[in-house]
């Protein structure tokens, strides 16, 4: 089994959204031991919408994950696991609170990297 080195929580928000998913994000970095990212008003990586990331070690899943179930908002999230394998991080280990979007995967090769 692949080792968990931490985890990821995208986020996502448009124009309309941006201000709740800033209190949503800030509060949890407020909260728990959590690495806030940038707001990104643009798609970066696989991401399919506007978004934010935050950074947690696997420690923190417990306490982070439950949070954010009941305090995103009606904001779409996606989470993943760190594991070096990033394809399959984002295709096979996901949990998704809110819509699932298709993930643009193309920027991963099928290698693992």
């Amino acid at each position: 089994m692949p080792e968990i080195t931490g985890y990821h929580a995208h986020v996502y928000f448009d124009a309309d959204t941006q201000d709740i998913a800033q209190q949503v994000c800030e509060e949890a970095a407020r909260r728990f031991a959590v690495q806030m990212g940038r707001m990104h008003t643009r798609n970066v990586g696989p991401h399919p919408r506007w978004s934010c990331q935050l950074g947690f070690a696997p420690d923190a899943f417990d306490h982070v994950i439950p949070w954010l179930m009941l305090n995103r908002q009606g904001l779409t999230v996606f989470s993943h696991p760190e594991t070096g394998d990033h394809l399959k991080d984002h295709r096979d280990r996901t949990i998704w609170m809110g819509e699932m979007l298709e993930l643009d995967l193309s920027i991963f090769e099928e290698t693992g990297a």
